[in-house]
């Protein structure tokens, strides 16, 4: 299956309860951790969520 690369760019700080869920959901908790993970909808769906605090690659 493919992978994608999804990095952390933005704080969670000041941003709402779910989407600090959202980014421990993917594996990211520190800024510029990235997380390889596997290409699916659902994760499609979260990454969308947080795209504003992601950076994605391949």
């Amino acid at each position: 299956m493919a992978t994608i690369k999804v990095t952390q760019t933005g704080s969670p700080i000041r941003r709402t309860k779910d989407q600090r869920a959202t980014l421990v959901g993917l594996g990211l908790n520190k800024m510029h951790k990235t997380r390889e993970l596997e290409d699916s909808p659902e994760v499609r769906g979260m990454i969308r969520k947080v795209q504003h605090m992601v950076t994605v690659e391949g």
